[in-house]
């Protein structure tokens, strides 16, 4: 026992440092893989993190669309009085929202302080000598052009105006009335006598246009002209009158379109006359339209701005909207009632547009004030303002305050609102739309245009359309050619071949997508429209090219066939492909004559196919070009890693490598190449270069492969530059990039419960 404790001892010795270096091994082996598991799971959650402050910056940017309309009363001033007590005929409001204008009817108009009602200056128009002032109109707001009717038959066209100073760097604003056809009051026409009971004002291309009607139905017209001598700097007005068909009831109100094809007369009773003054010389009622329905009467009409739109109130509250369509038919333009608005609890009694907008205020009888938003077509706020009917309301041109009058009030009712955003509902955003100068409701995204009162068109069913359309398109080329390479690559290609393709094709993932892009739009768009028939050439030919030469191929004697390793058979293709296509391009012009009378292009047009040379067509090459690289690395690497026991077995059962692939390989990979699939739809869906420059940006609703399309991310990078921060249009890109997101992220989560099911399915394999 003695002689051998000292062997034990270096034996447990000599052991010491092995245990200690496991120990230190394992202590670092654990730390590692704690830094692994708490760094992968940081990063996990760093991305979690990332998105949804995505998610959360696209909300802020977003919500101010959703915000309520604020609307109140805010106080009341004084009215501003005439040296004598004289009705008001018209309110109005500067651009800045500090002076307002009174319009009386002894022809003063008073200009106060909308603050405080206290008096700022006050002029007097010219009223004849044994006169009174008969009737008013006016201009639509932006041309703060008016007209003053006397009891003599004459008239006086004024316009207002606000001048700007910045004395010491502080801005001044004045009003100023100037008078277009002078200062001294004319007539327009010997055929209306007496009293004016309607007038209305147009400026026009050609000059001023000015109207008027009376109590026995009379209209007359006259267009003014004004020239200046550029010698001696004199303005020579000329004139033409014209007299217009009467109608049997006395004229309450006149209205004429800025494009002065159209003069729109109201009886007192309420029937609208459409008389056609294109050709002034020969006009004609095309229509009497009854506005509202049995039992009411029109109370109130006014043109939106821009003058193509007409709003209507009743006596029974009714406020819609009219415009004119044309008839297919005829081809001769009607006037349509296109929308409805919520009713008012009393007859309405005024109604006043917005300066840039196409929405409205509307008065009633029992003193409530309504805010209409006429693209949308919805009503966004009604509030009681005051007791007493509404005679007059003025809303300031950046829409912010408005000034409103009671029938029997020595007070001006001011009102704040906020409502920067009327365009935004659901109704306007996602439901169709009946857009001013169109003969329907439609879909349609049109952010901007060469006229102030241009409305704003903010669809945004075509952007999400041409999304999808330019995705489906993308991956219907792109899914099967990777897929089907993935399946061959990864199974019965050689290992020295694969080597050589795999990395290959994923180099294609580097390529820059504005260089696809660019030679799609630039090269690949012209021609493919020059040789149109190559698309058919192409699909017929490659296919039955393959499957021939395959088949041949498998006639040929065994040991010729055995000349090629298992496994390089497809290099035998690539001669064979670049043959065929070359044949397809070589017969183009020869299968363009002989099917399609010379033009493919042509063809297509007359058979009513729309053919655009940008179109879905070049997407969706350019693009599953783009995409093939990203589902193809995924899938082969999901086909290459299926267990080599469970293909060996099924080979050892009898089963064929075709059998295998389809019984084995595919279930067990399906997880992996339907995640390929979904990561290549991702990258289809998010792409914005290729299609930006190769779909000619046609926003329309369609799935037509030779027609363009507008995806959502391509229409934020053409239009997010040009717009002003925190406007409508900027708030409704963001929308549109939290549409793309959040449709991305719920196709990613089906796709994952899709994939996971799947997983669990095909685990027991």
């Amino acid at each position: 026992m003695a002689a051998i404790l000292p062997n034990e001892n270096a034996s447990q010795a000599s052991l010491l440092p092995s245990v200690e270096r496991r120990e230190r091994l394992r202590r670092i082996r654990g730390i590692r893989d704690g830094i692994s598991l708490y760094g992968v799971g940081a990063a996990g959650f760093g991305v979690i993190f990332a998105l949804a402050l995505i998610f959360f910056y696209l909300f802020y940017e977003t919500f101010p669309l959703l915000k309520p309309v604020s609307m109140e009363v805010a106080y009341e001033i004084s009215m501003p009085g005439d040296e004598e007590p004289a009705p008001t005929v018209h309110l109005t409001l500067d651009r800045f929202e500090g002076i307002g204008g009174r319009f009386s009817e002894s022809g003063a108009i008073t200009f106060f302080s909308p603050e405080t009602g206290a008096i700022l200056t006050r002029k007097q128009v010219n009223v004849p000598e044994d006169a009174s002032v008969s009737a008013f109109g006016r201009s639509e707001n932006r041309r703060s052009l008016f007209v003053y009717g006397f009891s003599d038959g004459s008239v006086l066209p004024l316009k207002l105006e606000y001048d700007q100073t910045f004395p010491e760097g502080v801005r001044v604003v004045t009003p100023r009335l100037s008078f277009p056809l002078g200062e001294e009051p004319m007539r327009i026409g010997d055929r209306v006598q007496g009293d004016y009971t309607a007038l209305t004002v147009v400026e026009g291309r050609t000059g001023y246009v000015v109207a008027g009607g009376n109590r026995d139905g009379s209209i007359a017209m006259a267009l003014f002209s004004a020239r200046r001598n550029m010698l001696t700097g004199e303005v020579q007005i000329s004139r033409q009158d014209y007299e217009l068909p009467a109608i049997s009831r006395p004229v309450r109100q006149l209205l004429i379109n800025e494009t002065l094809r159209n003069l729109f007369a109201i009886d007192d009773r309420g029937l609208l006359y459409n008389i056609d003054i294109v050709d002034p010389n020969r006009p004609r009622i095309i229509e009497q339209v009854q506005l509202v329905s049995d039992g009411a009467s029109v109370t109130a009409a006014d043109f939106l701005v821009g003058s193509r739109s007409l709003i209507v109130g009743g006596s029974d509250g009714s406020v819609s909207q009219w415009m004119l369509v044309r008839d297919e038919e005829t081809n001769v333009p009607h006037l349509t009632r296109v929308r409805g608005f919520r009713q008012h609890p009393g007859a309405v009694t005024f109604i006043e547009p917005e300066y840039t907008r196409k929405g409205f205020l509307v008065g009633d009888d029992t003193g409530t004030v309504g805010l209409h938003y006429a693209t949308s077509g919805v009503t966004l706020k009604k509030i009681p303002v005051s007791g007493q009917p509404v005679t007059r309301i003025a809303v300031s041109p950046i829409n912010r305050l408005a000034l409103v009058k009671g029938e029997d009030s020595d007070a001006l009712r001011v009102i704040r609102m906020d409502n920067p955003h009327p365009q935004a509902s659901l109704s306007g955003l996602w439901g169709r739309v009946w857009y001013e100068g169109r003969s329907e409701p439609e879909y349609i995204w049109q952010s901007s245009g060469a006229d102030d009162a241009f409305e704003s068109k903010f669809s945004l069913v075509p952007l999400t359309v041409g999304t999808l359309k330019a995705a489906l398109f993308a991956m219907l080329l792109g899914t099967p050619l990777a897929i089907m390479g993935a399946i061959y690559t990864a199974y019965f290609m050689a290992g020295p071949m694969r080597r050589i393709v795999k990395p290959s094709l994923e180099l294609m993932e580097a390529l820059p997508t504005v260089i696809l892009g660019f030679l799609a739009g630039i090269w690949l768009a012209p021609y493919i429209e020059n040789n149109l028939p190559i698309l058919v050439s192409v699909l017929i030919l490659l296919p039955l090219g393959m499957l021939a030469f395959g088949y041949g191929w498998t006639r040929l004697p065994t040991h010729i066939r055995h000349i090629i390793p298992p496994g390089w058979e497809a290099a035998l293709l690539v001669p064979v492909v670049l043959l065929l296509g070359w044949v397809a391009i070589t017969t183009s012009p020869w299968i363009e004559v002989a099917f399609f009378g010379g033009s493919m292009r042509q063809w297509f047009t007359d058979v009513g196919i729309p053919y655009d040379q940008r179109n879905a067509l070049i997407v969706g090459l350019a693009m599953g070009f783009a995409v093939i690289p990203t589902i193809f690395s995924i899938a082969e690497d999901a086909v290459f890693n299926v267990p080599r026991h469970l293909t060996q077995g099924s080979l050892a059962l009898g089963a064929t490598p075709w059998q295998t692939v389809v019984g084995v390989v595919l279930p067990t990979a399906s997880p992996g190449i339907f995640s390929a699939v979904m990561i290549g739809f991702g990258r289809a869906v998010g792409e914005t270069m290729i299609v930006l420059m190769a779909s000619g940006n046609s926003p329309i609703v369609n799935f037509n492969m030779f027609e363009g399309m507008r995806t959502l991310a391509a229409n934020i990078a053409v239009e997010l530059p040009e717009t002003s921060v925190g406007g409508t249009h900027f708030r409704i890109l963001f929308l549109s990039a939290l549409v793309l997101l959040v449709l991305t992220f719920v196709l990613n989560t089906a796709a994952e419960i899709v994939r996971q099911r799947l997983r669990k399915r095909y685990a027991s394999l």
